[in-house]
């Protein structure tokens, strides 16, 4: 597996979040913790979001039994590769699965931004294209450019597919944009724009 080459592309990860969301605008999205949370909310807060606070491993895992439990709508999962490889476990379960809805988008800057930006397993050879493939997932790409987000977004929206999509972003930390951080309250804003009632 190889690590991204010296001097490879990357995307600004702001802009790339902001440009995937208003084109999937019917999208549900799960967030990682951390930057990919801020990154979100700061693309436009709003009831569909569900920002996963404290619970690192577990946005695919989030994102696949919603993409189960809501199939007519497309389900984003936008995380990154720290938070991703703590539950790499769970890609086996979503390729056995299989959802047509459900997209997982690891925002890969090859360090774990949260904690300090040590090096990731990503910036010492670890391939999450290959992985994904590896686990089942057929529909694993790599982005290296703004230019990729129309087609991500396009295969989001037909939901023809589970797909995996890898984008090397920036190792840049922008300003936090910090969503709510009380997890009942996003838990039933989030269960009443679907229409149902709170727990």
């Amino acid at each position: 597996m190889n690590a991204p080459a010296a001097g490879a592309r990357r995307v600004d990860r702001r802009e790339f979040v902001a440009r995937l969301l208003a084109a999937t605008p019917q999208a549900l999205v799960v967030t990682g913790l951390g930057s990919p949370a801020y990154d979100v909310f700061a693309a436009g807060d709003r009831d569909l979001n569900y920002y996963l606070w404290g619970a690192m491993g577990g946005a695919a895992a989030l994102g696949l039994g919603l993409a189960l439990a809501q199939p007519a709508r497309p389900v984003i999962v936008i995380t990154g590769d720290g938070e991703h490889l703590m539950g790499i476990g769970s890609l086996a379960t979503i390729a056995v699965k299989r959802p047509p809805n459900l997209s997982i988008v690891v925002l890969d800057n090859g360090h774990f931004g949260e904690t300090g930006m040590q090096p990731s397993h990503t910036s010492r050879g670890v391939d999450l294209v290959a992985v994904a493939r590896g686990f089942g997932i057929a529909d694993a790409l790599a982005c290296d450019s703004l230019d990729g987000c129309a087609e991500i977004a396009r295969r989001v929206n037909a939901r023809s597919g589970t797909l995996f999509a890898r984008v090397l972003i920036e190792s840049s930390e922008p300003p936090r944009a910090l969503p709510p951080r009380d997890g009942p309250f996003v838990k039933n804003r989030f269960r009443a724009a679907l229409g149902l009632a709170p727990l």
